[in-house]
């Protein structure tokens, strides 16, 4: 298992590594800068840095976990990267389905690969589906997240490059929002975020603050007009 500093899971799993840049919310990807440390650090999952890699030994790492637990899927990749075959996802989703202690966290910004693949894949009620959004050019991407019948479909609005006025979370159980942390880190102004937290406190939708961010997101911290927002779905939500 890999424990996770990530605040809203337990554990990271990544059965493919290595990604390729996409949108602007990549830019700074902590991946690929996390990618190539462990390269220099000689870990073997990473000899090829952030070239995307197929890990098949990973495949079945989850089983092997007794305690329940929140999963974080490819933390370090993205599952629907148009050079990961239809068949490999498929295991991934056939080793979540026979693991059902777990709650698996599945995270793309590759929404139209989703959106294309879904048919083709068990969805049991332990998956959480989710999208990345930075900005309101790609709200397209909760619109594919719709059409999944995944138990929890969830937005991670991170890193949060400008306002979201005209989202619509119509069929979204969860919102995560965030700022960008690390070198070149771009701000994130308050009101996109309250806009954020009371739009979903309307609608009632769970809202979880990561980060404001910045390049000491120690510093920074998380509190949001004074309190830190945690809210999770529950893990017996059923499908909207």
């Amino acid at each position: 298992m890999s424990r996770s500093t990530i605040e809203w899971t337990n554990a990271t799993w990544n059965p493919v590594t290595g990604c390729t840049k996409t949108s602007p919310g990549c830019k700074h990807c902590y991946a690929e800068r996390m990618a190539k440390r462990l390269q220099a650090m000689g870990q073997a999952n990473y000899a090829r840095g952030f070239q995307l890699t197929l890990q098949e030994h990973m495949l079945d790492v989850p089983l092997r976990w007794r305690k329940p637990r929140l999963v974080f899927v490819n933390s370090m990749s993205d599952l629907f990267h148009k050079d990961v075959p239809t068949p490999f996802i498929q295991r991934v989703f056939r080793t979540m389905e026979q693991a059902p202690q777990h709650t698996f966290q599945v995270l793309t910004k590759r929404a139209d690969r989703l959106r294309e693949v879904a048919p083709q894949l068990p969805w049991p009620e332990n998956v959480w589906m989710g999208v990345s959004v930075e900005s309101a050019d790609y709200l397209d991407r909760i619109d594919d997240l719709r059409t999944v019948p995944a138990n929890v479909r969830f937005l991670s609005l991170e890193p949060l490059l400008g306002p979201l006025t005209e989202i619509d979370l119509t069929g979204i159980g969860w919102v995560i929002v965030g700022g960008e942390s690390g070198p070149g880190a771009r701000l994130m102004a308050p009101e996109w975020v309250r806009y954020l937290r009371d739009a979903c406190a309307a609608d009632g939708v769970p809202f979880f603050f990561k980060q404001w961010g910045g390049t000491n997101k120690k510093k920074t911290g998380r509190l949001l007009d004074g309190r830190v927002w945690d809210e999770m779905p529950s893990r017996e939500t059923t499908r909207a």
